[in-house]
């Protein structure tokens, strides 16, 4: 897998490009001209399927503000859907950014991912144990180095 590569072309050793392609097969769900939703082939919930740019992007990043807008609008479009469609009871969109990220495929996408109390259709856990607040000293460091250079 490649964990590089510019915003501007298709790359031959993308499989999200060569899904774009028509080079390899998938569950289309939906499709405009700049962006392709599918499903997803190793899905946490039944319903899970992935938005993308048609344009190459390795991750959010690298990805144009015109990309990440037509897949954003898309995803929710869809993810509206999940709950009349598939009888969801919540959806999350999720992007993941760079190795460390959990991103295993470096093409710009999201996850949308209908979510059930039914844990038969539903595998997905929290990666964290909410209602554990952080230290207010560490919260008050971080927005301070952040809000400096945004």
């Amino acid at each position: 897998m490649i964990e590089t590569g510019s915003g501007d072309a298709a790359d031959e050793n993308c499989v999200f490009c060569e899904i774009v392609a028509g080079r390899i097969r998938s569950d289309k769900v939906a499709e405009d001209a700049s962006t392709l939703a599918f499903m997803d082939i190793d899905p946490g919930a039944d319903g899970h399927l992935l938005v993308i740019p048609k344009q190459h992007s390795a991750d959010l990043l690298s990805v144009s503000p015109e990309d990440l807008m037509a897949t954003t609008l898309a995803a929710q479009r869809i993810a509206k859907v999940m709950y009349t469609q598939l009888g969801a009871e919540g959806v999350n969109l999720l992007n993941c950014c760079g190795t460390a990220g959990w991103q295993t495929v470096f093409h710009f996408h999201l996850h949308v991912i209908p979510r059930y109390r039914d844990k038969s259709k539903d595998r997905l856990e929290l990666p964290f144990e909410p209602g554990m607040p952080s230290d207010a000293d560490a919260r008050a460091r971080y927005a301070q180095l952040l809000s400096a250079v945004v």
